[in-house]
């Protein structure tokens, strides 16, 4: 890979660029599927990807392609100049400065097919034996290994090797006709010496399948308390991301938090990092995609914006500090409250596991169905619930903390504690 990139980036000088990098890389994935119980696939993948940048008069050119060959290379080239000569000019285009060259070896040791498919064929009978109104609608697991090198025109070069497994299934409860809404979990591994139902949350999960296979609706319109649990991120930690810390809502301005930095932004309970580093968080990134050591850093720090999640192009373009990695391996720091003391906490309430809702608007107004959710009713985890439509803003909810967790869930992507919000309006049947 080293040589490919070197390869492509001489190619972008001698075709007359001022600054370019590229991303060159190859990936083999390892794959069994399963439908209906039952393994109906088996298969190798095999991904090339090369990326390509150029600067010229300060206009970009950017072009992507899956061949390494150097007709193929060359080609791509000429085409990246050609898009960097009809762009305009923008000043806040740039590539990373030269900081410590490194290789990095995340490798695990290779392929143990076997075993992977020795737990895979295990899940599914300690399924039918443990869970017998659960139906495994799909089955994945996959072994993957790589190895992607950037390089710059500043003589930034990083190259990396990396191998990890998936496994995960999409399943529902399913009895005598009647049939639960599906759900699903996913990890990443180092090894294989778990069983993969006892990965995370998944028998809570499988568990509450079978319980929702008689849901009631939630009775009437309510504002009160919600328990997100850590299967349900994207409702929270993704969706602030999204309207307050990247590239787009910070560009365009309409991020309540732009002017914000250094203040005290929500409760001052929540600490939200990303940490690639952290020990539970397997085979994260290394160094950006912009070309800089990837860093942990702390977005939220004790309520308090500590940082952005901005490439290089958006921190030039706003003013604003650059991000230390690419804004994924999300940790947030685990509170002191036992689950079982936040549910007593709640006399009328949601256990929410997942959520589907529209874009949130650019103030962080968020509406949606929570799914494969269940009622609290004085301070008990009763009946699951039919979807059931939840409303609120995300940062008058994330200043209405009224626990975060001791305990944390990792799925080998982040690491997730539950969290109590109040002031959360629930709209069941009338």
């Amino acid at each position: 890979m080293k040589d490919i990139a070197q390869y492509a980036l001489q190619a972008m000088k001698k075709a007359g660029a001022d600054k370019a990098s590229v991303n060159a890389g190859q990936s083999r994935v390892e794959e069994f599927n399963v439908e209906a119980n039952k393994f109906t696939l088996l298969r190798t993948l095999f991904n090339d990807s090369l990326s390509l940048k150029v600067l010229k008069d300060g206009k970009k050119g950017t072009t992507t392609i899956n061949k390494l060959d150097k007709e193929s290379i060359d080609k791509a080239v000429e085409d990246c100049v050609a898009l960097a000569q009809q762009g305009e000019a923008d000043p806040a285009e740039d590539i990373a400065p030269l900081g410590t060259n490194k290789d990095f070896d995340v490798t695990i040791g290779g392929f143990d097919s076997a075993k992977l498919f020795s737990r895979s064929k295990e899940y599914l009978e300690q399924i039918k034996d443990e869970y017998p109104l659960i139906m495994t609608e799909g089955m994945t697991a996959k072994f993957t290994s790589d190895n992607y090198t950037y390089a710059n025109s500043n003589d930034a070069i990083f190259n990396r090797r990396s191998e990890w497994y998936d496994a995960g299934s999409t399943f529902q409860g399913n009895q005598d006709g009647k049939t639960s809404s599906f759900n699903y979990y996913y990890s990443k591994l180092a090894n294989l010496d778990t069983p993969f139902v006892d990965l995370g949350m998944t028998r809570t999960l499988l568990a509450e399948a079978e319980r929702s296979l008689e849901p009631r609706m939630f009775d009437g319109k309510h504002v009160g308390k919600v328990i997100v649990t850590p299967a349900c991120a994207d409702m929270l930690w993704y969706t602030l991301f999204g309207c307050f810390l990247d590239d787009f809502s910070m560009i365009q301005g309409t991020s309540r938090w732009k002017d914000e930095l250094g203040k005290k932004v929500v409760s001052d309970k929540l600490t939200l990092r990303s940490a690639p580093y952290h020990p539970r968080i397997l085979n994260s990134e290394s160094y950006t995609t912009d070309g800089f050591e990837s860093a942990n850093t702390d977005y939220i720090k004790d309520g308090v914006l500590a940082s952005f999640a901005l490439s290089l192009y958006a921190a030039n373009k706003t003013g604003k500090p650059r991000a230390l990695n690419n804004s994924y391996s999300l940790e947030v720091v685990p509170g002191d409250m036992p689950l079982e003391d936040m549910i007593k906490g709640v006399d009328k309430g949601i256990l929410i596991n997942r959520f589907s809702g529209a874009s949130p608007g650019p103030s962080g107004d968020v509406s949606g169905v929570v799914k494969n959710s269940f009622l609290i009713e004085n301070g008990k985890v009763s009946d699951a619930l039919v979807e059931t439509m939840v409303s609120f803003n995300i940062v008058d909810a994330l200043n209405n903390i009224v626990g975060i967790s001791k305990e944390t869930n990792a799925d080998g992507y982040s690491v997730l504690p539950w969290v109590c919000l109040d002031g959360i309006t629930i709209s069941g049947a009338k």
